[in-house]
């Protein structure tokens, strides 16, 4: 019998969900005998037989194919068999070749690598139960988020286990580059798709037509990471649309009567990369992706990360999402096999779509007592972390008055109840020792040793060091932003406003959300809904009094409201660096590289001086949200020139949403957007 455990999901115990250790059962068998075992799945009940061979064949013979190998000879001036061999060898870079076999020998080295990487893998069965009935009803995407190159061939151990049938995966085309490694995993379902496709038409054309023809044979489930990439952060990403709008497309067009979406939610107590992805986010460039490099990592094999948790959300049919959303009757207008630009409506619908899938994920990822420690450490001064340390009675007493905060928020919490909550925590410090290390009473955080030099460090050199450690940190307090992040804005608003009227709150909320909505996930359009759901919250839990007209702080909600409006904190002042920076530099074209490095020297001279005191300003992945935030705002335009991209800025615009942000302007001043009306 596997080893069973409950996660709390909320304050109450009704609200727990059964969890399961699948190493459990692994620790006590053959691994090779789990790995050569029977393997009888129950595919989709209208999947036609169908080999690889067979699919390449039908994508390149497709009247869809056809179609755009004549268009683009004509605009290119080749011929329709040029065109049509180009095509051939894309799809041969591209596809996968799943094999049996293969899947067994990546099963059984994966099974000795988890056991000694992980104290357990917990997957919640009802989930699992309920993706194994979907399969066999209608065409499925499964919809994983994505923190860990471990990420990558989970859910196929898992199905191979539960006797699923498995997934063909959508992957970075560097993957494939790797000696032999590229080839197995090809053999075990991925198929690769370019970084950069650009304007490619054709490219595109084989890429789309190899999607919709697996989802429309339902020859296999089909697994893609709805973000694009791996979170360097560990937080939630904005959703990548193009793959989106390939999986529903043959939804759109009437070819299947239904699909079905399963978000998935890995998480993990510790993350195999975050020395790697801290240093990444620094500017140091990522080791391309290669076998002697994994060789290399298997230094990794010798350390404890912990437990990791899978969680299989809750099927969601396309079908039903859709309803009243779009009007599919466009697509009668054109046949099937000729492409066709989606309109604004269905563009909108995907991307709502899109974000409502990592909203489901983000809610089903399960937080260990590290999220919540995290953000308490990051609360205090840095001198203090490297210093002085921070007393240990004091973070368990506040993490113990976190746990119920977050249960009362929702949280999805692993916290064992069978130890005392002292050796939790003491145990999950432990855990962490790469981070923090606690010594007479006191907790500190790690930096990394540095190599014996003939000359003593420069305070530039020490500030990287104590940056890299901050980063890793607040890697994993991103972990737990989800739950805190809507109180959070509302917290911010309060103190920033300093009004107590519900219509000024709600239109500097809808404000925060907006500069903020490339570093947190909201759902286009529920703007309202997210302000209702702070208020809710705060409400609960005490910190606030709500009428219909306004919102007022209570005694006892202070130090909620502090601990809120500090865990934005960090982020509110890094935009405002780089506002700061676009304001006072007299330049108004930048280069994405040239504005990359300008603003991390600044961040850099500013925490030297010590007029900054948030490292997380360093972060690449910061800048480019501000980038990303600015044009949606319409404060600045992006070209593309010289191989690059450039930005060209309105200093007035951004002038004011800095202005804002400090509360220089009055809430009074801010539109209301329509939706988000009370």
């Amino acid at each position: 019998m596997s080893n069973t455990y409950r996660v709390s999901c909320g304050a109450g115990l009704e609200n727990e969900e059964e969890f399961v250790d699948i190493l459990e059962e692994r620790r006590r068998s053959s691994d090779l005998g789990h790995a050569l075992r029977t393997f009888s799945p129950h595919p989709y009940k209208g999947a036609e037989s169908c080999s690889n061979a067979d699919l390449n064949k039908a994508v390149l013979e497709s009247q869809y194919l056809r179609y755009m190998a004549k268009e683009i000879a004509a605009e290119t001036g080749s011929s329709v068999e040029e065109v049509r061999e180009e095509a051939c060898g894309i799809l041969e870079e591209m596809s996968q070749n799943l094999q049996l076999k293969c899947i067994r020998l990546m099963g059984f080295t994966l099974t000795k690598v988890l056991k000694r990487l992980y104290s357990g893998i917990f997957v919640n069965m009802e989930g699992l139960n309920m993706l194994q009935q979907s399969i066999q009803e209608h065409p499925v995407i499964l919809m994983p988020n994505h923190r860990s190159y471990m990420d990558f061939l989970m859910i196929s151990y898992i199905m191979f286990t539960y006797d699923i049938p498995l997934p063909f995966i959508a992957a970075g085309i560097p993957l494939a580059g790797m000696k032999l490694v590229g080839e197995l995993l090809r053999r075990s379902g991925a198929f690769f798709i370019r970084r950069a496709i650009g304007s490619d038409k054709l490219y595109w054309a084989v890429l789309s037509e190899y999607v919709r023809s697996i989802v429309k044979t339902g020859i296999a489930p089909l697994e893609f990471y709805v973000e694009g990439l791996r979170s360097r952060t560990l937080k939630s990403m904005m959703p990548k649309l193009g793959m989106m709008h390939m999986v529903m497309e043959p939804f759109f067009k009437g070819e299947v009567y239904d699909i079905t979406l399963i978000p998935i939610s890995i998480s993990y107590d510790r993350v195999l990369e975050e020395s790697l992805l801290a240093h990444e986010l620094l500017g140091i460039p990522k080791p391309k992706e290669s076998t002697t490099g994994l060789l290399k990592a298997s230094k990794v094999l010798q350390e404890d990360y912990g437990s990791m948790h899978v969680n299989f959300g809750r099927p969601m049919s396309v079908r039903h999402l859709c309803e009243g959303k779009i009007n599919r009757c466009q697509y009668n207008l054109v046949p099937r096999d000729l492409p066709q630009k989606p309109s604004a409506e269905v563009q909108a619908c995907v991307s709502w779509l899109a974000h409502l899938m990592v909203r489901v994920q983000e809610e089903g990822s399960v937080m260990g007592p590290w999220a919540l420690m995290a953000c308490l450490l990051l609360q205090a001064p840095t001198r203090v972390l490297t210093e002085e340390g921070l007393p240990w009675q004091e973070l368990t007493d506040k993490t113990l008055w976190l746990r119920k905060l977050a249960l009362d928020f929702g949280a999805r919490l692993n916290w064992p109840r069978q130890a005392p909550d002292t050796d939790v925590m003491s145990s999950t410090v432990a855990l962490h020792g790469s981070v923090v290390n606690r010594k007479a009473g006191r907790v500190f955080l790690v930096q990394e040793e540095e190599p014996a030099r003939n000359r003593p460090i420069s305070p530039e050199e020490e500030m990287i060091s104590t940056a890299a450690a901050v980063l890793m940190l607040a890697s994993y307090r991103n972990m737990s932003l989800h739950i805190f992040v809507r109180p959070a804005l509302l917290a911010t608003a309060l103190h920033i406003t300093k009004t107590t009227q519900k219509d000024e709150l709600l239109a500097f909320f809808c404000f925060l959300r907006d500069v903020f909505s490339n570093e947190f996930i909201f759902i286009p359009g529920n703007s309202s809904q997210d302000f209702e759901e702070a208020c809710f919250l705060l409400k609960k839990c005490g910190a606030v009094h709500v009428s219909e007209q306004e919102v007022t702080v209570s005694d006892a909600g202070l130090e909620v409201l502090s601990f809120l409006q500090a865990l934005l904190q960090p982020f509110i002042d890094s935009y405002q660096v780089i506002f700061r920076f676009l304001c006072e530099n007299k330049v108004h074209v930048y280069a994405e590289k040239q504005f990359l490095t300008a603003v991390r020297n600044l961040a850099t001279e500013l925490i030297l001086s010590g007029e900054l005191h948030t490292y997380e300003a360093l972060s690449s992945d910061t800048h480019k949200n501000v980038l990303s935030a600015l044009q949606r705002m319409d404060t600045l335009t992006k070209s593309r020139a010289s191989q690059q991209n450039e930005y060209t800025m309105n200093k007035a615009a951004v002038r004011r949403i800095d202005d804002i942000l400090s509360g220089k302007i009055p809430p009074q001043m801010l539109h209301t957007t329509p939706e988000a009306k009370l």
